[in-house]
């Protein structure tokens, strides 16, 4: 029997995407006195000279740098508290809550849903404001000693493996002890590709942009309106007009009236549309009409 697919996933990145700061900048390395330019340059040692994935670099560099000074996950997660956002956040996720939809999708059981993949620290973005918008969170795990204390990278997510979430999501496995390469028919996937939007906002975002592209889903390459170099507007311009990886890009401001908030309101709009269009059709093509006397 198909699933119903009546709802409309949004999915972020993080970093650069919600946030204009990465998340260690703004809230671990003052709370533990760390120095920012010291500890990436470090990170970046690891992965020009030892061959490391820039993800496992930082886990390690922070776990090194923190020493016998480990703090716990739940710490952390107290440190998420005073992340900071783009314009418009976390307004617009309740925003999205009340009137987003017409009565008639409503009707018709369509919902929207928010999911963050991150490379960053999912423990930091679960402690934030975010976090009660936000289905699922996928990010860098730590995993704890016999102390509470955080000892091993539990989980890594590097940007390539970011693609492996549209497919949790896609299927509906958002729990990490199913297996996403379960073979499922499309049919029963409560997330069909053409129904997500994903948001990123650089090149480490380019295996999300192509997974959306090619199964029919919509894509925004966002950038910070307020770097003077111009920086994030030169990578978003770069995939969209050249390697034709998105369609749209956006200053990243998600208030009310801004290019970034219409380009969505449109996007789920119009797939919710579609999804009462392709009801209507499938009730009618389903009903045998009763013989008339």
């Amino acid at each position: 029997m198909a699933t119903p697919q009546n709802t409309i996933a949004i999915v972020y990145d993080y970093d650069q995407t919600l946030s204009p700061s990465y998340m260690q900048d703004e809230v671990v390395f003052p709370a533990f006195g760390i120095n920012k330019d010291g500890f990436w340059r470090r990170c970046s040692e690891l992965v020009r000279e030892g061959g490391y994935d820039s993800e496992l670099a930082y886990m390690k560099v922070l776990l090194d740098t923190l020493g016998m000074d480990r703090p716990t996950n739940a710490e952390l997660k107290t440190l998420g508290g005073n992340l900071n956002f783009y314009a418009g956040l976390p307004d617009m996720f309740e925003e999205f809550a009340n009137g987003l939809l017409s009565a008639e999708h409503v009707s018709h059981g369509i919902t929207v849903e928010h999911y963050i993949i991150s490379s960053g620290m999912k423990i930091l973005i679960e402690g934030s404001r975010l976090a009660p918008y936000v289905k699922a969170i996928f990010g860098c795990e730590f995993a704890e000693d016999t102390e509470g204390r955080i000892t091993f990278p539990k989980r890594v997510i590097s940007h390539t493996q970011k693609t492996q979430y549209l497919f949790r999501i896609n299927k509906g496995l958002l729990d990490m002890s199913q297996d996403v390469n379960d073979h499922m028919d499309p049919e029963i996937r409560p997330v069909p590709f053409p129904n997500m939007i994903y948001i990123g906002d650089g090149p480490t975002d380019v295996p999300c942009f192509t997974v959306m592209r090619k199964n029919g889903g919509e894509a925004i390459a966002v950038y910070n309106p307020d770097d003077p170099a111009r920086a994030g507007f030169k990578k978003c311009f770069q995939l969209s007009a050249h390697a034709d990886r998105v369609k749209h890009i956006a200053p990243a401001d998600y208030r009310q009236g801004t290019h970034l908030r219409m380009l969505l309101e449109q996007m789920v709009e119009e797939t919710a549309n579609r999804i009462v269009a392709e009801r209507r059709t499938a009730i009618e093509t389903g009903t045998v009409r009763a013989p008339k006397h």
